[in-house]
């Protein structure tokens, strides 16, 4: 059932699991902190990983009651930091032209600047949907 503020997708978290031993689907829900463990230990040594095929759905819902839904969209925000990151297209998505230069010109600003992408992107989408719902 979606809730009225569907930000993150049940099925793309699942996919994400996947590759959860790393961590991705616990960024991806803006479990930043867990997500880095997880990266570092290989899921708690792959017991928090398998734990978390059970988690999800619990997960979904607070990303849901966490971020705001709107213009831009997490999942599409979600793909094109993790594939084209470094040259910048999803701070083309965002509006952040500027930076999403400075991105493609620098590689995302040697690897650094991704690297913070990848902790605040659910943050940086949901501040542009609310700034967007404020202006109408």
């Amino acid at each position: 059932m979606n809730h009225p503020n569907d930000t993150h997708s049940l099925v793309i978290g699942y996919i994400l699991w996947i590759f959860g031993f790393m961590g991705s689907h616990r960024f991806y829900y803006g479990k930043q902190i867990t997500g880095t463990i997880w990266f570092f230990t290989l899921g708690l040594l792959f017991i928090g990983w398998i734990v978390d095929l059970f988690l999800i759905p619990g997960m979904d819902r607070e990303a849901d009651l966490r971020y705001q839904a709107g213009h831009l969209d997490y999942t599409v925000a979600w793909l094109l930091v993790t594939f084209l990151g470094v040259f910048g297209i999803h701070r083309f998505y965002m509006g952040k032209w500027i930076t999403g230069i400075l991105y493609l010109l620098t590689g995302g600003l040697f690897g650094i600047g991704l690297l913070y992408d990848l902790w605040t992107i659910n943050g940086q989408v949901s501040e542009i949907n609310q700034r967007r719902m404020m202006v109408r």
